[in-house]
């Protein structure tokens, strides 16, 4: 079965590295592009089997990119490829609904395996990162309140986050601002905190902001 793959990173020559090594692993790959929002755009006009997402990139960054797939295009599996080894990245992008996550230092055969795991609906952490399946397991469904959330929901919350006002995040999401409050008024009747700055203090201590 041909599988289709985009490839999103900011830097070209990434890109084509990764083009050549897909084709040559007999993978079709349907477009390339260079931040989060141009992502969204191809995934919605491409629909590929996977997306390839780096996690630092301008305008839009993966975490947020990968969270708005996969509440938008769920069967669209995301395999982020990041300089990033700790567990807290992993965990933000398990948690915005990455199915994979190779490090860049990985072998390039690692990233054609860990492309072909997710479309046949497994779930691939790179080696590398140390981390036992029950513990990503653990980091994933038994991460206590989290675990509840939504995509949207997390979105939400990181965008709460990162200090975006609810009409940013309207604007941001495609959304009301209206709708944006009451996601807000809900994550804080979910996560049982009474302000938006003991929303933002739990998104901290959870790993919900873009980690440096």
């Amino acid at each position: 079965m041909s599988m289709n793959v985009l490839i999103v990173d900011d830097h070209a020559i990434m890109r084509e590295g990764l083009s050549a090594l897909l084709t040559g692993a007999g993978m079709q790959v349907v477009g390339m592009v260079g931040n989060g929002r141009d992502a969204m755009q191809a995934v919605r006009e491409l629909m590929p089997d996977v997306v390839i997402m780096d996690l630092s990139m301008p305008d839009m960054n993966g975490f947020e990119a990968t969270c708005e797939i996969h509440a938008k295009s769920p069967g669209v599996q995301v395999v982020v490829l990041s300089m990033h080894a700790s567990k807290e990245h992993v965990l933000q992008a398990l948690m915005a609904g990455a199915a994979g996550y190779v490090l860049k230092e990985a072998a390039g055969a690692e990233v054609v395996t860990a492309v072909r795991a997710v479309c046949a609906g497994h779930r691939y952490i790179s080696p590398a990162l140390g981390l036992l399946p029950q513990e990503v397991d653990l980091l994933t469904t038994a991460g206590g309140p989290l675990a509840s959330l939504s995509a949207r929901e997390r979105q939400v919350l990181q965008l709460v986050a990162e200090g975006k006002s609810s009409a940013d995040i309207a604007q941001r999401v495609h959304l009301s601002r209206k709708t944006v409050e009451t996601y807000r008024s809900r994550l804080m009747k979910k996560l049982g905190v009474s302000d938006v700055t003991a929303l933002v203090k739990f998104a901290v201590q959870h790993g919900l902001t873009p980690p440096g």
